[in-house]
């Protein structure tokens, strides 16, 4: 079946290390996944009852405050009062507010608190002293919360509201009774904005895909996550089970997604908190148990296969090289094999070496003639690798630019004496240029460096074109020291002065620059009021930008005319941020060019 003594011995320790590893990767996959889902059950688990035992305290804190005001005097006397009564109404109307008062500022949260007796009158008050509210029908109101709250006295929360623009509320309603009446005759609510508890539940971390979900006890969404679409997330069919069942988790699908529901039902508010969370989230863990399993299994695998091999050729190796010499004693080239090995190998080994034994002076005298041809050769690239190096020594021999500067401040020096204003602000301005040209670092400068460069630039344009040439710079203060590229804003303006002004600079002419920060950008705005770009040269410039393929264009059209300049601008931005970044432009023929260079609002560097 095999031919060779290794193809034997590796199929041997192949079939031995698969099935090891097979059995052991099993087993741990098994265990693992066991234990995951166990230990994802017990964590969902202790969230929902974390944010139930919260909400519940929430919840308790403002039962206490609604026994506080019930046991009140002047309250019990406001329920004891004759309808007709309506000085005593005035009275306790104030002193009731009076008492209202302290609880709004030890509870911001609370929005509105109201009494209701039955005699239809009523004492309602908020946060911010409004005392009347339009469309509250104390009568009507007082049916609907008789209706709605036990009569032992105990509180029930609703998910319903009767102030003015209150937002998201939950209402604290209990029937309470006078000083001298046995059974409930009012009743007592406190209005309380749902965003406070919002934040509670808001903190609960359920992954990238799971949400959270409260149904009161007459299964109305009382909260659910602001960014989610409730009606696409849950089924009527799932709310239904939801409801029907206390404490209890199902699977189910939702817009193709496997969805998990865990519910656990508050003992004190009766409401029903729902946690749902995507199981292929939930088994994420087991999926990269399953495949570090293979990858560490495979690599071992290929890591033992490789051992087989190394084993079993040191094996058939040393037989097969004795085969070669063989071959070769017979076809007259002569070698020794040598060997340190003392088996039964080394053995046949030691005995084909004396056979050619006799040969070994003329086995010297080629080495020597071998080592001496290397030896040549070795002479001849060292004389290569010198000259190369003179060449490239001599590619290095650069102007410094110090003495550039040097040679300026003397020829600035001589204008002075001179006492020559145009030579000497020329200088100045073409030394700052130079100088900032020639710092090695492309990105830690802000737009400030880039406009003082730019104004640099103009100082010697004005000596050019024989008038000075203002620029109109609307960049916002805070946004002088942001950083940007170096060596990108000049160009642009440069490249105006060439293209956008063909008939000369008038007066009507303008360039602005600006800056701004949109959505995770930051821009900067260069505009001109010139003739504008061709519509079809224009989506001819944008799509070399695009594709950066700008130098392939002929010299004789405006894209290269343009595109030289632009192209450094746009690989320069490319080269610091990366390639989703750069220059675009927007131009109507006639009517001015606006470029647009887009970095990233925020930036750390590369890593």
């Amino acid at each position: 079946m095999f031919r060779s003594l290794s193809q034997k011995l590796f199929m041997y320790f192949l079939i031995v290390i698969t099935l090891s590893l097979l059995t052991v990767g099993i087993f741990i996959y098994k265990q693992s996944s066991v234990a995951l889902d166990k230990q994802a059950e017990k964590y969902i688990a202790q969230i929902i009852d974390n944010a139930s035992y919260q909400s519940d305290l929430y919840m308790q804190t403002y039962e206490r405050v609604s026994s506080s005001i019930l046991y009140n005097a002047d309250v019990k006397r406001f329920l004891d009062m004759e309808p007709e009564e309506f000085y005593q109404h005035y009275v306790y109307h104030s002193k009731i507010r009076d008492i209202l008062a302290p609880t709004f500022i030890t509870y911001p949260q609370i929005n509105l608190i109201y009494i209701i007796g039955d005699h239809g009158k009523a004492i309602i008050d908020n946060n911010q002293g409004l005392s009347i509210i339009n469309d509250f029908e104390p009568q009507e109101q007082l049916e609907l919360m008789n209706r709605m709250t036990p009569d032992n006295g105990s509180i029930a929360i609703l998910n319903r509201s009767v102030g003015v623009d209150s937002g998201d509320t939950i209402t604290i309603a209990r029937k309470i009774r006078g000083a001298s009446s046995h059974e409930p005759n009012g009743v007592l609510a406190i209005e309380i904005r749902s965003q406070e508890l919002a934040q509670l539940w808001d903190r609960v971390d359920l992954g990238t895909s799971g949400f959270f979900f409260v149904l009161d006890a007459s299964s109305e969404i009382i909260y659910y996550p602001e960014e989610l679409e409730i009606t696409t997330s849950i089924s009527s069919r799932d709310i239904q089970k939801i409801v029907e069942e206390d404490n209890h988790s199902f699977a189910s699908e939702v817009n193709g997604e496997k969805r998990m529901f865990v519910t656990r039902t508050s003992d004190y508010s009766n409401w029903k908190l729902v946690v749902s969370m995507s199981l292929d989230e939930l088994r994420a863990p087991i999926s990269t148990i399953r495949t570090t399993t293979l990858m560490v299994g495979l690599l071992t695998l290929i890591a033992a296969l490789w051992l087989a091999y190394r084993f079993g050729k040191s094996i058939v190796t040393p037989i097969l090289r004795l085969k070669d010499g063989m071959r070769e004693t017979e076809k007259g080239n002569w070698s020794i094999i040598v060997s340190q090995r003392q088996d039964e190998i080394g053995g046949l080994v030691h005995s084909y070496n004396l056979m050619v034994s006799r040969l070994s002076e003329m086995i010297e005298k080629v080495y020597e003639v071998e080592l001496r041809n290397q030896k040549t050769e070795l002479e001849l690239q060292d004389i290569e690798l010198e000259r190369q190096r003179v060449e490239f020594q001599a590619l290095q021999l650069q102007i410094n630019p110090h003495f550039l500067y040097n040679t300026l401040e003397t020829i600035n020096c001589y204008a002075i004496v001179q006492d020559s204003e145009e030579i000497n602000e020329m200088v100045e301005a073409m030394a700052y240029m130079l100088r900032y040209s020639t710092q090695t670092n492309i990105e830690e400068i802000t737009i400030a460096n880039e406009l003082n460069h730019a104004r640099n630039y103009l100082i010697i344009l004005k000596h050019r074109i024989g008038w000075e040439f203002e620029i109109d710079v609307v960049v916002p203060p805070s946004l002088l020291l942001t950083k940007m590229v170096r060596l990108t804003l000049q160009p642009l303006i440069e490249n105006i002065f060439q293209h956008a002004f063909p008939e000369g600079i008038e007066t009507v002419h303008f360039i602005r620059i600006d800056a701004r920060q949109q959505d995770n950008l930051f821009q900067v705005i260069v505009e001109d009021n010139g003739v504008g770009i061709d519509p079809q040269k224009l989506m001819d410039l944008n799509d070399r930008l695009r594709m950066n393929k700008l130098e392939e264009a002929p010299r004789s059209t405006i894209v290269h005319g343009r595109g030289i300049g632009l192209l450094n601008v746009h690989r320069r931005i490319q080269m610091v941020y990366g390639e989703e970044f750069g220059l675009s432009i927007e131009s109507e023929q006639g009517q001015g060019t606006t470029m647009i260079m887009s970095m990233p609002r925020e930036w750390k560097g590369k890593s």
